[in-house]
């Protein structure tokens, strides 16, 4: 026994070595090279943060240092960590929808298969731009343009789910033959406005820049979220109601903290690790996007007899084309700014 004893001890003192290097690896400790933050005034302009003083990471350091700096304090960190764990999340629900409904074989499950993957997609690329998106001006670019494609087959998918899910009959009948075109070209012009505003960061206000994010996704989720309005307004009750009430709310928190800078403006340089208005758009995010999927995931299994009365397979997979047009057109235009980026910068360095 006392044999068996000292050996889960030793194994157990092993295991707390190698945590502890583990940890040295990720401190200074073990990287003396890895510099310190700086305060805005010491990186280019186009990096500053409204409000935000200090926390910066320093420009066209090794790649290791990007990825390291996840697990050191700096003004970003916070906003990689809020979707990276919400993408862990989100796997796992995903996971556990999976045992539960066939996202494959059921056509009708596309729309649902389609909002956690798009929902999966647009939390990773925001993680991978927020971690790395310091190392230069054009990485800043490549990956916040690849991030607003993210967002805006996010909002196609979204959209996609309320169309097919939750309309009511009489709005079918009403809006039926146009709206996901018209879901499909807001995606576009939303994915185009982000973009343009992220390009014309050098130039243009910052109340400008916000005005072209803003104004094209705000229309497109006011068209998006009809569906579930107008059942909320002129349909019986049910339980999938609350979710969808969440997914507003939410929705609305992450309008007013993505436009704007509401604590960092109360509190210059006090906000620069914790308490920037983008750190709650992400929390708010994360919330609205979990309240929509459990919305779908009662609507899927409760109103079945309302939208396989609408839509066949045939439908479903011609909104899965569609969904792949709305990606490949949103790659295209971030392709498009990315190639306009880079003559701008090429003509600032001469």
């Amino acid at each position: 026994m006392t044999t068996i004893v000292m050996e889960r001890i030793g194994r157990l003192f092993i295991s707390l070595q190698h945590i502890k290097q583990v940890l040295r690896l990720l401190t200074s400790e073990a990287s003396p090279s890895m510099p310190a933050t700086v305060r805005d005034t010491e990186v280019p302009h186009f990096f500053r943060e409204r409000y935000v003083r200090a926390g910066y990471r320093p420009l066209h350091q090794r790649w290791s240092y990007y990825f390291l700096s996840a697990f050191r304090r700096h003004n970003e960190t916070v906003n990689i960590w809020t979707h990276l764990l919400a993408f862990l999340v989100l796997l796992a629900k995903m996971s556990h929808v999976a045992e539960t409904v066939d996202l494959i074989r059921d056509r009708h499950a596309w729309p649902l298969l389609l909002l956690m993957l798009s929902a999966l997609n647009y939390t990773a690329w925001s993680v991978v731009a927020h971690l790395l998106g310091s190392k230069s001006e054009m990485t800043h670019y490549t990956l916040f343009f690849m991030d607003y494609v993210g967002v805006a087959q996010y909002q196609y998918s979204s959209a996609l789910v309320h169309y097919y899910y939750s309309a009511e009959e009489g709005f079918f009948r009403r809006v039926g033959a146009v709206f996901m075109p018209v879901v499909a070209l807001l995606s576009w012009l939303s994915c185009l406005g982000c973009c343009y505003g992220k390009y014309r960061n050098h130039t243009l206000p910052p109340w400008v820049r916000k005005v072209s994010q803003v104004t094209p996704s705000t229309v497109a989720y006011l068209w998006d979220i009809s569906p579930v309005a107008h059942r909320l307004l002129f349909g019986d009750p049910d339980p999938a109601a609350v979710y969808h009430l969440g997914h507003v709310a939410f929705f609305l928190g992450c309008a007013v903290f993505f436009a704007f800078p509401v604590l960092e403006r109360c509190w210059p340089g006090g906000c620069d690790f914790l308490g920037q208005g983008h750190q709650l758009f992400h929390v708010l995010l994360s919330c609205c996007t979990i309240c929509q999927i459990n919305a779908s995931l009662l609507d899927y299994g409760g109103r079945r007899q309302v939208y396989a009365r609408l839509y066949d397979g045939d439908d479903a997979a011609l909104f899965v084309a569609l969904y792949g047009l709305t990606l490949l057109m949103c790659v295209l235009i971030a392709a498009f700014m990315l190639r306009k980026a880079k003559e701008l910068l090429d003509r600032q360095s001469k």
